[in-house]
């Protein structure tokens, strides 16, 4: 979500913004369009549940709706997205739903993740090796506690800086650089112990 630079033809128009500031349905409808794809992508990769994203992708978009005069025209919406998403998720990890959910993923045994769409993309040419990879590191990430894991994401997955993810989850700068760093060692000790 950094600067709008994922999404496919860049940043909305500034009227189109001030438009859903009004909620004007169309405006509306082209901030889904073009946002839709890095929401979900961040609350999958927070939640680590295809039904939770899409679950955690319409309450952001209903919260848009009604958050919608506070956004600021002059900005790049991507922060402002971010920040709702991330709330959104930490509403979701609170709620009974996913603590069922995870009890019933670790029963299980398995977990559920799969490609996610980047872009409106998806890479079907990938190699085995790199699929296997990406799993592995998946698997780690999803290990972290939630606030941890929301730094990585947004950091390594939708290029935001420290200063930007510090917004995002209302924290200091250096709590944040802490947390990546020790998020960071976490996950290198999974990966260390996974693949010997």
């Amino acid at each position: 979500m950094k600067g709008g630079s994922n999404s496919v033809g860049g940043r909305l128009p500034r009227e189109t913004l001030e438009a859903v500031r009004r909620r004007e349905p169309d405006a509306l409808a082209a901030l889904f369009e073009h946002s839709f794809d890095d929401v979900y992508s961040l609350a999958y990769r927070l939640t680590g549940e295809k039904a939770a994203a899409e679950d955690v992708s319409q309450e952001v978009f209903l919260k848009v709706h009604k958050a919608a005069a506070q956004l600021d025209p002059s900005r790049d919406p991507g922060p402002w997205l971010a920040a709702i998403t991330y709330n959104a998720c930490r509403e979701y990890w609170r709620s009974r739903g996913h603590r069922l959910f995870s009890r019933a993923r670790s029963i299980d045994g398995e977990s559920k993740q799969g490609d996610v769409p980047v872009n409106g993309r998806m890479n079907p040419e990938r190699t085995l090796e790199v699929g296997e990879r990406e799993e592995l590191v998946t698997r780690a990430l999803m290990k972290l506690p939630e606030r941890m894991r929301a730094v990585v994401v947004l950091h390594d997955y939708h290029g935001m800086g420290h200063d930007e993810i510090a917004q995002v989850t209302r924290t200091g700068h250096a709590a944040v650089r802490k947390s990546y760093s020790r998020a960071l060692a976490r996950m290198r000790e999974e990966l260390k112990e996974v693949l010997g």
